[in-house]
C-alpha cells in the first residue's frame, strides 16, 4: 500500500527566533519518565547531512552540503539536547567548539530542567586529539575513552584538566556509553558524527532517531556514507516521523524506530 506524504516548506518569511521554536516544536524528544527506574536509557538522536546520492561530505567536510536551512535545524536541535556527542576526529576536521547558550531556547530548557546549553562528549579510543583543541580544557567537555588508551596521552591529558571517563577495555562500547549518559543525566543525546560512531551506535541497536537533512546535490566521488562498520548483518527498522523542504531545495527527514508508537515522540 502506497500513502502520499506531502512534506511541510520551512520558508523565511517568519522572524528568526519564531523559525527555530517552531523547528524545535517539529523535533521533540519524549517527555522525561517522572517515575522509576531513576536512570532511564537515553534517547539518541543522530543529525547528518548527505547529498542526494549518498555523500556524507564535500571536499573532506560535511558544512559543505548544508545551507541556511539545516543550520537553523542544527541549532534547533542543539537547542534541545542535553549533550552532544561527536566522535573526536570528526570534531577537530570540523573545527568543533563547545555549544554555547542560545538566547532562543532559554526559556525552553528551563522549563526542561535543563543546563543553558549542552555538554560536548567527544568519543576518542587512542586519545589522539590536540592537546590545544580548545573545548578539551572546558568543563562541559567530557572524553569517553577506554582504559587501554596511551598511558602517556591519558597522563597529559590529565595534567592539562581533562575529564576522562573509561568506557571498556580496548574500545568504546556505546552501550556503555549510553549507561554513561544516564548516569550523568544526559536523558536527550544528539549524536553529530561522525560516520564511525554512528555505525557502532547502530551496530548495538541504540539509534532511536535520525534526522537527516538532504542537500540538493549530486557530489560523487568517494566520499563516505553517514555510517560504516565492521558489522555486516545488521538491518535497524525505522519510520517516517516528520518531512520538511525549504525555499532552497532542502529535504529534512525525521526516522524514528520501527514499531515506535509516534504518540511517544511527538
Amino acid at each position: 500500500m502506497f500513502h502520499l506524504q506531502k512534506a511541510t516548506q520551512v520558508t523565511s518569511g517568519s522572524d528568526e527566533a519564531s523559525m527555530l521554536r517552531w523547528l524545535a516544536a517539529q523535533y521533540p524528544y519524549p517527555p522525561v519518565p517522572t517515575s522509576p527506574p531513576c536512570l532511564p536509557r537515553p534517547y539518541i538522536r543522530a543529525n547528518f547531512v548527505s547529498s542526494v546520492d549518498g555523500a556524507v561530505t564535500h571536499d573532506g567536510k560535511s558544512g559543505d552540503l548544508g545551507g541556511p536551512g539545516d543550520r537553523a535545524v542544527f541549532r534547533a536541535l542543539r537547542g534541545l539536547a542535553d549533550v552532544v556527542m561527536v566522535g573526536a576526529r570528526t570534531a577537530v576536521a570540523e573545527g568543533y567548539r563547545q555549544p554555547s547558550p542560545d538566547a532562543v531556547f532559554t526559556e525552553l530548557r528551563t522549563q526542561a530542567e535543563q543546563t543553558p546549553a549542552p555538554a560536548l562528549a567527544l568519543l576518542s579510543r587512542t586519545l589522539s586529539i590536540p592537546a590545544d583543541y580548545p573545548p578539551l580544557t572546558n568543563p562541559d567537555t567530557v572524553v569517553l575513552t577506554c582504559r587501554n588508551a596511551p598511558e602517556d596521552q591519558r597522563r597529559a591529558f590529565t595534567d592539562l584538566g581533562v575529564t576522562l571517563v573509561d568506557c571498556g577495555e580496548e574500545e568504546v562500547d556505546p552501550t556503555i556509553v549510553a549507561d554513561v549518559c544516564a548516569e550523568r543525566g544526559w536523558r536527550r543525546v544528539l549524536c553529530e558524527g561522525g560516520p564511525t560512531l554512528f555505525g557502532s551506535l547502530i551496530t548495538a541497536d541504540l539509534v532511536d532517531e535520525l534526522c537527516l537533512t538532504t542537500s540538493p546535490h549530486l557530489v560523487a566521488g568517494n566520499a563516505s556514507r553517514i555510517a560504516h562498520d565492521l558489522a555486516t548483518n545488521v538491518m535497524r527498522p525505522m519510520r517516517t516521523a516528520t518531512v520538511l523542504t525549504d525555499d532552497d531545495g532542502f529535504v529534512y527527514t525525521r526516522w524514528v524506530r520501527g514499531g515506535q508508537d509516534l504518540d511517544t515522540v511527538h
